[in-house]
């Protein structure tokens, strides 16, 4: 495989992909080559796949109720 050295990275974004590594329990260097490879070769689910996916987290949230202003609130707080 081949290897890479990057230099002069912002203090900040060096902070966040050291905390989105600990949070995935990766290294830094995994974390670093996982969001390269997230932008530079996305993966493209079928709707199968999509729906299934859906279908899981509908069986991990079993008959929870949300209520409509609770999901506008969350909804607006990710994008603060």
């Amino acid at each position: 495989m081949a290897s890479i050295t990057i230099k002069n990275i912002p203090q900040e974004l060096y902070e966040k992909l050291k905390i989105t590594a600990s949070l995935n329990h990766r290294s830094l260097n995994n974390e670093t080559i996982n969001c390269l490879e997230s932008v530079l070769m996305p993966q493209q689910l079928s709707v199968a796949d999509k729906l299934l996916r859906a279908k899981r987290i509908r069986t991990k949230l079993g008959n929870a109720v949300f209520d409509p202003d609770e999901i506008k609130n969350a909804i607006e707080e990710g994008r603060a």
